[in-house]
């Protein structure tokens, strides 16, 4: 027997998905004739949940956003614990930004499968208040991972702002993702981190995401830093709501500190993965 050094590298597969709080939606006229579904409850809604729960599973880190922390509309279901527990993952971490007298508790949500050292909750800059951002980190053999889940204002100005106030956060950061559903093209997300000076991936041929329908825009976004790797990513034609979910796989590099000396056979070929 010998002792060989072997350098791991640990995948992450990573989805965004714009939930529309479980409501199907397949054309314009349904933000009209289902309107009512935003604010009162739906036999169907936890029913598409649960279809959603199944697929999400195959995820080690899903950001959600319009979910439901438990109203009016929803059973007082927390949506984000309710696809947690379906889905299979041990840890999820929510931020409320809106709760409309019982009716509804707009939120953003994180499903992990892997504990959290650190959680953070952003009250993002704009005039109309309820936009936030929801910071978690994680560590992967022995590289921290900075994730940041966000929902962004309609409004071009306040918008900007909060890209702003994202970019800052990360500035110093050596690994980052952050993914959500932006509102508006890449381009303006990358002006931004061009701005404060901040290099970042993303799949440059990705898909449109909105409306799901018939998509024609890529609201929702994956960003990572430089130094992390796209394995693959692409946007998925699943799920319900009026969004398409958008997922990436990624590699991380190692710390040096983190190599495991790995006993193997003089004559085996390959090198084993851990």
């Amino acid at each position: 027997m010998s002792t060989e050094v072997i350098q791991q590298k640990q995948r992450l597969s990573l989805l965004s998905y714009n939930l529309q709080v479980g409501i199907n939606s397949s054309r314009y006229s349904d933000y009209l004739t289902q309107s009512w579904r935003h604010l009162l409850p739906d036999s169907k809604r936890n029913e598409n949940l649960s279809r959603v729960a199944d697929w999400l599973s195959e995820y080690d880190v899903v950001a959600l956003q319009e979910v439901d922390a438990g109203s009016l509309r929803s059973q007082y279901i927390n949506q984000i614990e309710f696809l947690a527990h379906k889905g299979g993952f041990p840890h999820f971490h929510q931020q409320q930004n809106r709760n409309f007298a019982g009716l509804t508790a707009h939120a953003n949500g994180v499903l992990t499968k892997y504990q959290s050292t650190q959680v953070t909750l952003h009250k993002l800059p704009g005039r109309i208040s309820g936009r936030g951002a929801l910071e978690i980190n994680i560590e992967s053999k022995g590289s921290a991972i900075k994730i940041i889940s966000a929902h962004l204002a309609l409004g071009q100005r306040a918008r900007r702002s909060q890209l702003e106030y994202i970019a800052n956060l990360v500035k110093n950061t050596e690994h980052f993702v952050i993914m959500g559903d932006m509102n508006c093209n890449k381009d303006t997300v990358l002006d931004v981190f061009k701005s404060a000076k901040i290099k970042v991936r993303r799949n440059p041929l990705i898909s449109p995401t909105y409306p799901r329908w018939k998509p024609k825009y890529c609201y929702d976004q994956i960003w990572i830093s430089e130094n992390l790797e796209i394995i693959k990513s692409r946007v998925l034609n699943l799920g319900v709501s009026d969004h398409l979910p958008i997922m990436m796989e990624i590699e991380i590099p190692e710390t040096n500190n983190a190599q495991k000396y790995i006993p193997v056979k003089q004559n085996l070929s390959k090198q084993i993965n851990s």
